[in-house]
């Protein structure tokens, strides 16, 4: 008789067990972030993020920044006000005393992407133990984009009609024959079957796969400055949206200074600034006469023009 006492939980069933057991802890808590934990929060068709634990909260940064900076300073700011001097004065070490660790479901590609941000601790799900599941990642419709004309890694007009529906028949085609061939090369009735660590090289990037992310807070938010912003891939600027919302609820102060002094603001070079000094002054200010090159100029004009 099997003992299914032995048998491996897996993370859902874990969690479940965890927060059916709860625990009194003396360590600082955000009310906020507790209302994500182990929650996962679905992204794109098969994807997900959910938080698995965090250390720290506002709290903790400005803990961190009066050992720093003395216990004078809180006399001349309170706690928003020191995180908000922080984060405009880009002094980073306090936001680093927070970290998040997050369990992440991704397409492959999107992973790929996402792992040039070397600043994490990551583990991702091993092909060469585990089989991977039969779950690819299908744009949908108002996902499928030409080429841009103007830019070399951006998107451009949505594929309409039957260009579009042959795009879709492509794309689940090739994944399904793709992952029947990985079945076929694992199968061990009647023959050895390929080895699980090579029979993925046959697997296409469109494929899920699983991973463990650890960030401080510093680290995510460069992440999320780049990777929530308008110009990212669409498929990794959702997952980074979602995040935002738990960054928003752990953190509301420091997030709130993050919106307002790196996704809301502009940075200026010193040829910037001294052309609006000089638009300011009344002088006509143009790319040839600016100091500019034309994508710094188009870049400025957006925003001053």
């Amino acid at each position: 008789m099997n003992d299914q006492s032995d048998t491996p939980m897996t993370p859902e069933a874990e969690i479940a067990a965890l927060r059916a057991d709860p625990q009194p802890t003396l360590r600082a808590v955000s009310p906020g972030m507790e209302t994500h934990l182990y929650t996962p929060r679905p992204v794109l068709d098969h994807g997900f993020v959910r938080v698995v634990d965090y250390m720290g909260d506002d709290a903790a940064i400005v803990q961190a920044a009066r050992v720093s900076y003395g216990a004078g300073t809180k006399k001349a700011r309170d706690d928003s006000g020191l995180i908000r001097y922080l984060m405009r004065h880009w002094h980073s070490t306090p936001f680093e005393m927070c970290e998040i660790k997050l369990h992440v479901k991704l397409p492959v590609f999107v992973a790929r992407q996402w792992i040039r941000h070397r600043t994490a601790n990551v583990n991702e799900y091993s092909a060469r133990y585990s089989v991977l599941d039969r779950e690819f990642y299908i744009p949908a419709p108002e996902q499928l984009a030409a080429q841009s004309t103007i830019n070399n890694q951006g998107r451009g007009a949505t594929l309409q009609g039957e260009e579009a529906e042959q795009v879709l028949r492509l794309l689940k085609q090739d994944s399904m024959r793709a992952y029947d061939h990985y079945e076929e090369m694992l199968n061990q009735d009647g023959q050895q079957g390929l080895a699980r660590e090579l029979a993925r090289m046959n697997l296409p990037a469109n494929i899920y796969t699983q991973w463990y992310w650890k960030v401080d807070l510093h680290n995510l938010f460069h992440f999320l400055r780049l990777r929530a912003d308008a110009h990212a891939q669409y498929e990794i600027r959702v997952y980074a949206d979602a995040i935002c919302e738990m960054v928003k609820d752990w953190v509301p102060a420091a997030y709130g200074a993050f919106e307002d002094y790196r996704m809301g603001a502009v940075q200026l070079s010193a040829t910037g600034v001294d052309c609006l000094k000089r638009r300011l002054a009344g002088e006509t200010v143009t790319q040839e006469n600016s100091g500019m090159s034309k994508g710094e100029w188009r870049e400025f004009e957006a925003v001053w023009g």
